[in-house]
């Protein structure tokens, strides 16, 4: 299996009731965190109203975890595009480019929350449209076009970037859902996708036909698409054992459903969970469940499982939610790093086949204890000393590969 890139997505979701500069600084936290454990990409999102997603401007969000963090790449997760001018959108997505050294990926969408287009005016069966209108404006003006152009909802009149991306090809990517229209707009424009519908059930179940449509846009449109730019939004919770991540993730997991899901977005077909244990067999273990709440080596099999019916794709993306307490969160994303990425990535499958030729060829090594055990006999104090030495306690000690036996060469010398 081709290697994995892992990230994570922050919308984010927390809970109404914690101090929110509090929440923002431990998201920065997390990103420091993640960071330093290897993750490859960081995801976050633009909402402007529901209370429990409280980031509102992306590019600020990311330009201060720029500051906290070293290789990581700095992904918005999405800008809203029909909310904001394309030019200023385009101006700072490049100044977040210089200010992280290179690492910003541009990631948009048509905005997901109906309450923020309500709040800005904007018209639902326009916003889709808009994006795509969007997204062509800012791929020109990112390589130095000179732009003239009017829109029902804006207007550019020579306009040209003062200052181009310090990438010289900066990654753009659109969100899909369930719909092909995500996908068809990355084809059109020859650009990555992050499928967040994967979520669910629904959303799971329809990524093996949802490339097609991606490659279907872009034949159309003489563009090219690539499944490496092709990121798949997963839900997890890990621990060391099961029933550990189950008892760690329950009451919050049933919260964030009920408070949130059902009761704040209200969303179609969603029920409120009478209890945590229903909350966690629905969520990771019926028929329907999405998301993966166990150990490590669960979370491994389950990405084969998804990668594999989707025919493959470039990135796996976590979503960062608040099911565990704080500590417990950050440890699962460790258990990630630490067992997940090198299982799925084969970085030990090396040091396995290294150790099983060590433990399965040992006449291999006869040879090297027999010269040192040659050694030892030419040297008369040498042979000595061995009368008193303990094998056993030495090899505590050192690499026990090459040790000659001692009970053994000490047997030997008595019956000579």
């Amino acid at each position: 299996m081709p290697r994995l890139g892992f990230g994570a997505f922050l919308a984010p979701h927390h809970p109404v009731g914690e101090h929110p500069m509090l929440q923002f600084r431990r998201d920065l936290d997390l990103v420091e965190h993640l960071d330093k454990l290897g993750y490859d990409e960081f995801w976050c999102g633009e909402h402007h109203s529901s209370g429990w997603e409280m980031i509102a401007s992306p590019e600020m969000f990311l330009a201060a975890a720029a500051e906290r963090s070293k290789r990581i790449k700095l992904a918005t997760g999405v800008i809203s595009l029909p909310y904001h001018h394309p030019f200023n959108v385009a101006q700072r997505m490049v100044q977040l480019d210089h200010m992280c050294g290179g690492r910003a990926i541009f990631g948009s969408g048509p905005g997901a929350l109906a309450s923020d287009a309500h709040t800005l005016a904007i018209d639902p069966m326009t916003q889709r449209d808009r994006q795509d209108e969007a997204i062509g404006i800012i791929r020109r003006l990112f390589n130095g076009e000179r732009v003239t152009h009017k829109s029902e909802w804006f207007t550019l009149q020579d306009a040209a970037l003062q200052l181009l991306p310090l990438q010289e090809d900066m990654p753009f990517a659109t969100a899909s859902q369930i719909s092909p229209s995500g996908m068809t707009l990355a084809g059109k424009h020859g650009i990555g996708v992050i499928s967040i519908g994967s979520l669910a059930e629904e959303g799971l179940n329809a990524l093996p036909t949802q490339w097609g449509f991606a490659e279907s846009a872009a034949k159309k449109h003489g563009k090219t698409v690539s499944r490496r730019d092709w990121r798949v939004l997963l839900n997890w919770h890990i621990a060391e054992t099961k029933d550990k991540a189950i008892d760690e993730a329950r009451h919050g997991l049933m919260r964030h459903h009920n408070e949130y899901i059902v009761g704040t977005l209200q969303r179609p077909g969603a029920t409120e969970f009478k209890n945590p244990n229903e909350a966690i067999e629905k969520t990771a273990f019926g028929a329907a469940a999405a998301a993966t709440i166990g150990t490590p080596d669960e979370m491994v099999a389950k990405l084969k499982e998804v990668v594999e019916m989707s025919g493959g794709f470039g990135t796996v993306v976590g979503f960062v939610h608040d099911w565990a307490n704080p500590e417990n969160t950050f440890r699962s994303w460790d258990m990630v790093a630490r067992y997940v990425i090198p299982e799925i990535n084969g970085h030990i499958r090396k040091l396995r086949e290294s150790r099983e030729f060590v433990a399965t060829n040992r006449g291999v090594f006869d040879r090297a204890k027999e010269a040192i055990m040659a050694k030892i006999q030419e040297n008369p104090d040498a042979v000595a000393a061995m009368a008193v030495t303990r094998g056993s306690r030495l090899g505590n000690v050192a690499s026990g590969s090459n040790m000659p036996d001692f009970e053994k060469a000490r047997g030997k010398e008595a019956a000579e």
